[in-house]
Parts: structure tokens; sequence; C-alpha cells
């Protein structure tokens, strides 16, 4: 869970460098809804505390593990939630751990027609090239 509410007295950059998040991606995140409303000083600087870091550093984390923003935002959710069904949370989790296995999947299908085309060309100073004639095959036809 977050930590207990403080006094904000960090600027945007002390807070960006805490959390490792860069400031464009604080400000990002703070218009996304992804963060709350922050203080701000009488000249109208932004002023984070201790709960927003920790809160950062869960939006970076996540990001590492390759959440979309939807996703976070429902995670940050049950993570504020504490009555929360720990049930709920391994289900994006194991909605986002297929979507990866689809992806990964079409990489390594990608990878395989490259390298068989990669194999198939001299690589020497003839015109001739199966990998170009391979991408040509997808090319619309001249109008």
């Amino acid at each position: 869970m977050p930590p207990p509410p403080d006094s904000p007295s960090l600027t945007i950059g002390q807070a960006a460098e805490r959390s490792g998040v860069s400031p464009k991606m604080l400000r990002h995140y703070e218009s996304l809804g992804l963060l709350p409303p922050v203080a701000r000083t009488e000249s109208g600087y932004r002023l984070y505390g201790a709960r927003e870091v920790h809160t950062l550093r869960f939006i970076r984390r996540s990001r590492d593990l390759g959440f979309s923003m939807a996703e976070i935002a429902e995670l940050l959710k049950l993570w504020q939630n504490r009555g929360r069904a720990s049930a709920q949370v391994k289900r994006i989790a194991e909605a986002h751990l297929a979507d990866l296995d689809r992806r990964l999947a079409d990489l390594q299908a990608m990878r395989r027609s490259l390298a068989e085309l990669a194999e198939g060309c001299h690589g020497d100073d003839r015109p001739d090239c199966p990998i170009l004639d391979d991408l040509a095959q997808g090319a619309p036809d001249e109008l």
C-alpha cells in the first residue's frame, strides 16, 4: 500500500529523480489522472511527497513490465483499494502474459522469415536479392 500522507516538499525534478521517472512523464501521468493533483506553491510550482514518489515507482515498474496505461490505471486502483480481491490483479497479469506470449510468437515468426531470407541472399555485388524480391511481393502494384 502507499505510504501515509506526508508534507509535500519535493520539486518535480526531485520527485522525478527519486522515482526514476522523467519530469515530462511525471506531468503526463498526472494529466492522465494516474496521479491525483498535487499541492502547489504560491507561484504555481508542483510539490510532491513520499506518497507520489511511491506511486510513480509503482507506475514505472508497471511500465517496465509492459503494462498499458489502461492496465496501470486499473492496477493503481486495485493497489489503493484495501478491499480488493487478488484475483482481479491476477486476471490483469495473466491477460498481459497472454498478450506478451502472442507478441513473442509473432516476433519469433518474423525472425525465422528474415533469417531464411538473409540465408538466401548472396550478399555480393550482384543486383539480384531475394530479400528485396520478397519485400516487393507485398508491395502494391504501381498505378
